[in-house]
């Protein structure tokens, strides 16, 4: 039988070998780690940069989570994506109309991506 189940379990199983995961991930360990803390201590700094930008905005501090979640968001797309120019200018654009869609104040978002991220506004068409 040409689909026969066992052989699926069996290549699952095998593939999926708990004690050779571990291994791998033991010698990988310190390397994330250490990226992970380098990350940590970034994205901090950028949390607290965003409030100090949401303090001298007078954001109500209720909404302070929906704005973080803008600045992570932003953080990953020129962190961890990379992104820079116009290419970061156009993703904040987008960025910026979901979350004043969902109802955050667009001049305190167009100040954390300027203030914060020192990404421009798109240039226009």
């Amino acid at each position: 039988m040409p689909n026969d189940p066992t052989k699926r379990i069996a290549k699952w199983d095998t593939k999926y070998d708990t004690t050779r995961i571990k291994a791998t991930l033991d010698a990988m360990r310190p390397s994330m780690f250490a990226h992970v803390q380098a990350q940590f201590v970034s994205l901090a700094s950028m949390e607290n940069q965003v409030k100090q930008t949401l303090d001298a905005s007078g954001v109500s501090v209720i909404q302070y989570p929906f704005y973080l979640c803008f600045g992570r968001e932003m953080w990953h797309m020129t962190h961890q994506n990379e992104m820079s120019g116009e290419s970061a200018a156009q993703a904040a654009a987008v960025q910026i109309a979901k979350w004043v869609a969902r109802g955050l104040n667009q001049a305190v978002l167009q100040a954390i991506r300027t203030d914060v991220f020192n990404v421009g506004a798109p240039i226009a068409p």
